[in-house]
């Protein structure tokens, strides 16, 4: 803090010099970042896009479409060989053979490329597009995810794309969270766990009881169920 004792006469408004605005070099303001978001660098409207960036494509392909999606996303890096060099999402291209869908694709990719240029906070995209719903029903990826719509899973992507270029914190619980819920699952299956003489069976999941040694051991092998406990055979 700075205290004036003296009477102010005047002022004058800081301005940028003409050589900063003769060759058009963008503008950088900083912003702490907020939670699990990295720094917020703000760029001029006025930055242009250089010869060559470093992107990332992912491929994308849905139970709802015939043709995957290739989704391309641009990098610039700011302060290059400095100690605040950073990297961060310029543009994005969604590349496809389902004509179908050629409109939206054009205009969510000029809307979001626009928002990367903007600069600042571009967070807000994941969530805008994780939020859109397909009225037809979503789908189910491989694991057992369910997507509700394409649109969101375009927002999984540049979620994917922010977390990989330090841009976001990777998603999940912290440290205490994660002890707490493995605490709980080990509590979960002692409680579920058997007593009895099935509780610690070494043998294949599947296996039927053995009618002579009484031991959950019995499987088809080479055509006739086996014991593999006490060798017990339906062949003989």
């Amino acid at each position: 803090m700075i205290k004036i004792d003296k009477k102010i006469v005047g002022y004058d408004v800081s301005k940028p010099d003409a050589e900063e605005e003769k060759t058009g070099k963008p503008e950088i303001r900083r912003e702490s970042g907020r939670g699990n978001r990295a720094e917020v660098i703000r760029m001029h409207e006025k930055l242009e896009r250089p010869e060559v960036l470093v992107g990332s494509t992912y491929k994308v392909k849905t139970p709802v479409s015939d043709h995957a999606m290739y989704v391309t996303i641009n990098d610039i890096i700011l302060n290059e060989g400095t100690e605040f060099e950073k990297r961060r999402p310029f543009e994005i291209f969604i590349n496809s053979k389902n004509l179908d869908h050629y409109q939206w694709i054009v205009a969510l990719t000029r809307i979001i490329s626009a928002v990367f240029r903007k600069g600042g906070d571009v967070a807000f995209l994941v969530d805008e597009l994780k939020a859109v719903f397909d009225p037809r029903g979503g789908y189910w990826q491989p694991g057992g995810k369910f997507m509700p719509s394409i649109i969101a899973e375009l927002g999984y992507i540049v979620e994917k794309h922010l977390i990989t270029i330090g841009m976001l914190a990777e998603p999940g619980p912290d440290a205490g969270q994660r002890q707490l819920i493995e605490a709980k699952r080990a509590e979960y299956e002692e409680s579920r766990k058997q007593q009895d003489a099935f509780s610690k069976n070494e043998y294949p999941e599947g296996a039927q009881l053995c009618s002579k040694c009484n031991t959950v051991a019995v499987i088809m092998m080479d055509g006739c169920m086996t014991c593999l406990a006490c060798g017990d055979s339906k062949c003989g």
